[in-house]
């Protein structure tokens, strides 16, 4: 890309969008997305969060089931539906980029939209298993593509761990490459130091922790279904790396905070405390 390719891109507008991924069956924790966590199903509270964004357009759940479209719609969401095959949060939003792109366009700017623009769209992919997630976390995601040149193709927010998360399996970890790129996720402690004592791997090297919302680029997320096949993804059940495997670059920046994604249901139990220490 020449400089003047650079300077016209850097001047485009962006437009953001929050896109929710949710389904009821869930393999490890069957409708935890409707599981009560102070008074509030936890996809509203995912939503509700993902609203508070300032970056945001708009926030729009994406499902294959009837019982959340009615009740995000009488939430006050869009909805979009999607088939239930969908193997992944990602390649439900892949499945709908198109309408995903247009509701972005319409969103900014109403019936005087310019036409959709995929390479100027991010699509915010926050998972439905999120119910604190800071919606500065969203905002910062956009300030990071809007202040980058040339425009990612894919950035995904990670945090320092505590020692106390790097060995558990629940909590997805990230290798960072020295210019911040994602060089794998594991649900494993990545990475392995040895000759050392695994309880004392966190003193000798960083352990990141990842923050499950990516930002894609319209027309990066437009390419998912005709990436390859990825043993990686199928081994860790790890959508992220099928990204890594196609050689797609996964940028990263780093975010303040403790984050939990709700798994199983020692964290579904974790997350109602919290929601009870906030509200006492």
């Amino acid at each position: 890309m020449n400089e003047a390719d650079l300077q016209q891109e850097a001047a485009a507008p962006w437009r953001y969008l929050v896109a929710v991924p949710a389904r009821l069956e869930s393999s490890r924790l069957p409708n935890k997305v409707m599981a009560e966590i102070g008074g509030q199903p936890m996809l509203r509270r995912v939503l509700e969060c993902c609203r508070q964004s300032r970056r945001a357009a708009t926030v729009v759940l994406c499902t294959d089931s009837d019982l959340l479209r009615q009740e995000a719609e009488g939430w006050g969401f869009p909805v979009l539906m999607t088939a239930a095959s969908c193997s992944s949060g990602s390649d439900r939003l892949a499945s709908v980029v198109d309408e995903l792109t247009a509701l972005a366009a319409t969103a900014v700017a109403g019936a005087e939209a310019a036409p959709p623009d995929p390479a100027r769209t991010v699509i915010i992919n926050v998972q439905g298993d999120q119910p604190f997630i800071d919606p500065a976390v969203i905002d910062a995601m956009a300030e990071a593509f809007a202040g980058t040149t040339p425009a990612p193709a894919v950035l995904t927010p990670v945090y320092r761990m505590g020692a106390e998360k790097v060995h558990n399996p629940n909590v997805v970890k990230t290798l960072l490459a020295a210019d911040g790129r994602a060089l794998y996720f594991s649900r494993s402690a990545i990475p392995h130091v040895r000759g050392v004592e695994s309880a004392d791997w966190s003193r000798h090297a960083p352990y990141w922790g990842h923050v499950g919302i990516y930002g894609y680029r319209a027309d990066v997320l437009a390419r998912w279904a005709h990436l390859p096949h990825s043993p990686l993804e199928h081994t860790e059940k790890l959508e992220q790396l099928r990204l890594i495997e196609a050689g797609i670059p996964v940028g990263t920046f780093p975010v303040d905070g403790d984050f939990l994604s709700v798994d199983t249901a020692e964290q579904l139990e974790q997350a109602r405390a919290i929601a009870a220490a906030a509200a006492g």
